[in-house]
């Protein structure tokens, strides 16, 4: 699998770049997949995940910050 990096001894643990990650609806799995197919099955009942992520995340101001405000 391309772009798979193993990040543990465990198996079956992988990371999958979110910028190629998607969901199938048909198979229900997680891929990589820079077409608009799952890449375990081939559906087209696809979710890219890049897309339900928006805004990075932010934490809120540091507490010294919150303090001082």
């Amino acid at each position: 699998m391309r772009n798979v990096r193993m990040i543990c001894t465990e198996p079956g643990l992988v990371s999958i770049p979110i910028e190629s990650a998607v969901f199938c609806e048909n198979c229900e799995t997680v891929s990589s997949s820079t077409t608009r197919r799952c890449g375990m099955c081939g559906s087209e009942q696809i979710v890219e995940l890049a897309a339900l992520i928006t805004h990075p995340w932010d934490p809120g101001p540091t507490p010294a910050a919150a303090l001082a405000a």
